[in-house]
């Protein structure tokens, strides 16, 4: 392992995990908990975020407004998300802050109130959220995407949940997700900075303490629809278009191949489709790919906004694109240009210790160990034409794409 990276796991199951970093002022923290929306059923879409909603609104220790201020008023910040596969509460801080970093973030997630009024106000802010993502058409045509490409299934459930289900969220049904999963051995602390590896474990001793025997989340394998074809007229003055299909799992051996993909055909403005479809022919605003990996599966989509009478020829150069990654591979001076890209990424993201925060707990989360910054290079130094082709081939086959569309009405 690394020099500056130690990992420790306490007697009562939970994982830290810690990276030095010279020269920093501050530390990054986070709180990654194994329990997503892939965690819930038919009866409860959406807890898994509301339950991250819900923890901000007191702890035995802190009221929601101290919460609020506990770390603001030094210059840090606190915040959480939600995604498939776990929830995350993250925080930055002064290094001179720690104790009282963690202090909270283990008030967080060890010691909610979880009260019933608080359950009703969250509520509505949550279903406000809901209304947002619906009105922005460029983030709902993902959740429709998802929802059709993973129909009837977990992995396919919008990460929010819907307007009937959360509404039906009552303080039991809350209490039994978070002693269910919300327990040592689902969690794991990760911080990144000016932190000293034997001071952390001696605060996470002390603060990170359960009353949740709790279980791991299984996760089913889920089943992908192929060649799904959906519009839907709308209130929008363009098509939105999101097409894709699924794709790799996070720990394939092929993933960094995927991510060169992605970073050739839509990252960014110097992307081939970006370069094809909106600057060399004007046929589309926003033209972007998009690539995800899962514990057991991942997707590869595209996202296409555009006006009505332009969204065919725009698919169609789309379509053209990709057939030609499965059929020529590209030239070695390309591949280079990729893998110069890729590796400058990484080395970008070490200067964040946020972001080194994150790779870490996802590291242990799908390989159980560290990936080291020496490896990914190699891997991505090992990537070739022929690599590439091969994996465009096993992803990129037409006949399985779905595709959902938003298109104005009549």
């Amino acid at each position: 392992m690394h020099s500056s990276i130690h990992k420790t796991v306490l007697p009562n199951g939970l994982t830290v995990i810690s990276e030095f970093v010279p020269g920093v002022r501050s530390v990054s923290a986070g709180v990654w908990v194994k329990a997503g929306s892939r965690c819930e059923t038919t009866r409860n879409k959406g807890i898994a975020h509301f339950l991250e909603h819900m923890v901000f609104k007191g702890t035995e220790k802190f009221s929601a407004l101290k919460i609020a201020h506990s770390l603001e008023e030094t210059g840090g910040s606190l915040n959480a998300y939600t995604s498939k596969e776990h929830t995350v509460f993250y925080a930055q801080s002064l290094d001179t802050q720690l104790s009282k970093t963690i202090t909270v973030l283990s008030d967080l997630v060890c010691r909610p109130l979880l009260r019933e009024k608080d359950i009703e106000h969250e509520k509505a802010v949550v279903l406000e959220e809901i209304h947002a993502v619906e009105d922005t058409p460029e983030d709902y045509i993902f959740d429709l995407f998802q929802e059709k490409l993973f129909p009837k299934q977990s992995m396919g459930f919008p990460i929010l949940g819907t307007t009937k289900s959360v509404q039906t969220f009552d303080r039991a049904l809350l209490v039994d997700f978070w002693k269910t999963f919300y327990s040592p051995q689902n969690i794991i602390l990760s911080v990144a900075g000016n932190v000293q590896h034997d001071a952390l474990v001696r605060l996470a001793e002390r603060r990170f303490v359960f009353r949740n025997a709790g279980k791991s989340c299984r996760m089913a394998r889920p089943t992908a629809a192929v060649n799904i074809q959906l519009e839907i007229p709308d209130t929008v003055n363009q098509c939105h278009i999101c097409t894709g299909v699924e794709s790799i799992p996070y720990a394939a051996e092929d993933r960094y191949p995927a991510i060169a993909l992605n970073a050739w055909l839509g990252s960014g403005m110097s992307s081939r489709l970006f370069q094809a479809i909106r600057e060399k022919r004007g046929l589309a605003y926003s033209v972007y790919s998009y690539v995800d990996f899962f514990k057991d599966t991942g997707i590869f989509s595209f996202y296409l906004g555009t006006d009505v009478r332009k969204a065919s020829k725009a698919q169609k150069i789309l379509r053209k694109e990709l057939e030609r990654l499965t059929e020529t591979p590209l030239k070695e001076s390309v591949v280079k240009k990729i893998k110069s890209q890729l590796k400058g990424n990484i080395l970008l993201g070490l200067e964040s210790t946020q972001r080194r925060m994150s790779r870490m707990a996802k590291n242990e989360i799908y390989f159980q160990r560290l990936i080291s910054l020496e490896e990914s290079i190699e891997k991505i130094e090992h990537i070739n034409s022929k690599f590439l082709l091969e994996t465009a081939q096993k992803i990129f086959i037409m006949k399985n794409f779905n595709t959902v569309m938003m298109r104005p009405n009549a």
